[in-house]
């Protein structure tokens, strides 16, 4: 039998996927200059940190989890998000008992067993970043500018930033009470209905059209925001504008998680059609607290590659990238290929990107390859080269050929390259 990848999953092959190597440096490129550090978690854990931290009233906890029970009889589950890991090792590792804010940028894979379409999969990879010990407006901002600043530097000019707040624990019972009262009185089916009150913010982010048809006259939680929020948010508006981000403020903007407090945000690429988040966060002041940690105040994002990457698509920016290699060595002969293997070495060891022909091939076959291979130059080695002590370097745009002496290849190389 052939085997093919699960349902929901997929493959990136050469040459997309350097694309999303490319993202995956781009996106995180800005945290790294920000003096984020990079953290490193499980792809599983006890199931009880999402429960508690991610919220039981979520769709990813009730029904979006890869749960298993391990041979010593543990709950485990493959992560859905990458915050409560996050908060997790900080303080399992103490790091709040240090400088703050703590700072950490991580990337990696991600699982939700969801209804599998276009820009929405079950294995999928985000990078993100966090960072804990202030509650600050700007730490919020900064994290946002951020995030942006990654979007703007693959070239897209379509993102939006949709911005909201949700409150805090002070003035967030209020909000709840009046969303309560209003779903209550709505068609809503029975499953729905206990999501009421539970966790009503849950319902605003319910995306079936029945419901969202119901939604139009819902309370705005900018309406109940008391007097510390409303500055607050206000000043991440300011900075946020000083930094010559734009915005477009979302009172309806609830994100699918229960730690959220205060700030929340989304980017949004209209290029993709439904699935048109392609990153977002909040702060999430609360979070420790939930899964057993100290008063640690919190502000995250995480942004998807897949999304992103698709993004790139949508504005005409998947451009076949450059070739993989700068040279491309041709040996012709066996004892060309035990004298030219170790000249391959020394070019990439100089810092260039080589790779040679294999299997034997003929003249004709291995400067295929070559041309293939994208390269810029190739190095070609016969037995004539050898007795002279040199070798055929040949400009593969403009197919000018000169004799270089064995010990000059890498520095012409190099230079030729620069």
């Amino acid at each position: 039998m052939t085997f093919q990848a699960p349902k929901g999953t997929f493959d990136w092959m050469p040459p997309r996927s350097e694309t999303v190597l490319a993202v995956r440096d781009a996106l995180a490129a800005p945290a790294r200059r920000a003096g984020y550090g990079y953290v490193e978690t499980p792809a599983f854990e006890d199931t009880g940190l999402f429960s508690r931290g991610v919220g039981e009233s979520t769709d990813i906890v009730t029904k979006e989890m890869y749960t298993f029970t391990s041979r010593g009889g543990q709950s485990l589950t493959l992560r859905p998000e990458g915050t409560a890991s996050v908060v997790r090792a900080v303080i399992e590792h103490g790091l709040y008992g240090g400088p703050l804010p703590i700072k950490l940028w991580y990337s990696g894979s991600f699982f939700r067993y969801e209804r599998a379409q276009a820009g929405r999969y079950r294995h999928f990879s985000q990078v993100g970043a966090e960072a804990l010990g202030a509650e600050d407006p700007a730490l919020d901002a900064e994290l946002i500018v951020l995030a942006m600043d990654g979007y703007a530097s693959l070239g897209l000019r379509r993102v939006r930033l949709l911005l909201n707040s949700l409150g805090c624990k002070e003035c967030r019972p209020a909000y709840r009470a009046a969303l309560q009262d209003f779903l209550r009185a709505l068609d809503l089916d029975e499953a729905t209905r206990q999501r009421i009150e539970i966790n009503p913010l849950r319902v605003l982010d319910d995306k079936r059209p029945e419901v969202r048809a119901q939604l139009a006259d819902a309370p705005l939680v900018t309406d109940h925001l008391c007097g510390a929020c409303k500055a607050y948010h206000e000043e991440v508006r300011g900075l946020l504008t000083a930094a010559g981000v734009p915005y477009e403020d979302d009172p309806r903007l609830v994100r699918g998680l229960d730690y959220y407090t205060r700030t929340t945000f989304e980017f949004v690429h209209d290029g993709l059609g439904a699935q048109s988040a392609v990153g977002g966060g909040g702060r999430y002041d609360g979070l420790s607290e939930m899964i057993g940690g100290p008063q640690l105040p919190g502000v995250g994002w995480a942004l998807g590659v897949d999304r992103t990457v698709l993004a790139l698509e949508a504005e005409g920016l998947l451009a076949e990238r450059a070739g993989r290699v700068d040279v491309f060595a041709v040996p012709l002969g066996e004892e060309a290929r035990r004298r030219i293997f170790p000249l391959v070495a020394a070019l990439r060891r100089a810092g260039l990107a080589v790779d040679m022909s294999f299997g034997g091939r003929g003249v004709k076959g291995a400067m295929k390859a070559a041309d293939r291979s994208g390269a810029r130059y190739a190095v070609i080695l016969g037995d004539r080269d050898i007795e002279a002590g040199a070798v055929q370097v040949k400009d593969l745009t403009t197919a000018d050929q000169t004799a270089v002496p064995f010990a000059e290849v890498v520095d012409v190389l190099k230079g030729r390259l620069s």
